[in-house]
């Protein structure tokens, strides 16, 4: 499956963050047949086009022959699951308890470390404000697809979660959606320290260095020991062919809602490291939905949220399988 072509090929991580006094966390938004203004939504653009170096353009075909070949196996699906995919509550309620109450990574010796350990429930409450910005490299044609997309995107996360999220412009947002190539991502360093200010080394590091093999990553910030988020930075590699970076963006962003885990036993879901299905499905809305029930607060364990989630999970689709 996947996993031939990359090992941990997306990244959400939780983590405490000491130097800020933070708490870090680490797929369908519909066509638009028109550009979408950019102004309002990313920094001043560069006016000319900045070519890619070798090292991104090795990249761009990397990625590309990963798609082809993910596509080639009918992974990366975009019908948001169907008769083929069947669940019930049961397996609602375990799949949310493993993805929104579990950690992926761990902070060990400096650096983020896969290990799964039973964590707390996190997520925002106040408004997300996204906001999207690109490399100067990144074409002015990519670039309108991908604000389409974000702007669909952040209008289906605020309704299947009942949480407001919108577009907002890079001055008033909360939620930075990076989208760079190669050598713009290797340069952002002060740029990250403005986004996110007191941003761990660590967190900085992992970004600046991210390997070949993790195509994506977000951190999501809170304030001390608060299991609220109030910050998040999500990075998209620009040299995806489309539908991987539509999927980046869409498993990325919503990770950073507070579903920071992925699960092998969770179907039909982004949250899977299977790439079966590139886009949000009808079972990650009814996660979202569950996650920003008022019955369940930030800072619970999963010994504390199981009962409330198992009776969620049967009020939303009762015995459907």
């Amino acid at each position: 499956m996947a996993r031939r072509f990359r090992q941990r090929p997306r990244l959400h991580v939780a983590a405490a963050l000491l130097m800020a006094g933070l708490l870090t966390a680490c797929e369908t938004a519909a066509p638009v047949s028109a550009p979408v203004p950019p102004a309002r939504h990313e920094r001043a653009a560069v006016p000319a086009a900045v070519a890619p170096s070798p090292a991104s353009m090795a990249m761009r075909a990397r990625l590309s022959r990963v798609e082809a070949t993910l596509l080639s196996r009918g992974l990366m699906r975009t019908d948001g699951g169907g008769p083929d995919t069947p669940f019930n509550d049961r397996q609602l309620a375990e799949n949310f308890i493993r993805i929104a109450l579990y950690d992926e990574y761990v902070l060990r010796n400096g650096a983020f470390v896969a290990q799964t350990t039973p964590s707390r429930l996190r997520r925002w409450d106040q408004p997300v404000r996204m906001a999207v910005e690109f490399g100067a490299a990144v074409p002015e044609a990519q670039r309108a697809t991908d604000r389409a997309s974000l702007r669909a995107y952040a209008a289906q996360l605020s309704r299947a979660s009942g949480h407001p999220i919108r577009m907002a412009d890079s001055a008033s947002a909360n939620y930075h959606v990076l989208i760079l190539n190669e050598d713009e991502r290797r340069g952002y360093g002060a740029r990250l320290a403005q986004l996110v200010p007191g941003i761990d080394p660590v967190s900085v590091a992992t970004i600046l260095d991210l390997p070949a093999s993790t195509f994506c990553v977000v951190f999501a910030f809170s304030q001390g020991q608060s299991s609220t988020y109030t910050r998040a930075v999500a990075v998209i590699r620009a040299e995806h062919p489309d539908r991987m970076r539509l999927s980046c963006i869409h498993e990325e962003v919503a990770q950073g809602l507070g579903l920071a885990n992925d699960s092998p036993a969770a179907r039909p879901s982004i949250f899977n490291d299977d790439e079966e299905f590139a886009l949000l499905t009808r079972h990650d809305e009814l996660l979202l939905k569950m996650l920003y029930d008022k019955r369940l607060r930030p800072g619970m364990t999963p010994e504390q949220a199981r009962p409330i989630v198992e009776t969620m999970a049967y009020e939303l689709i009762g015995g459907e399988s």
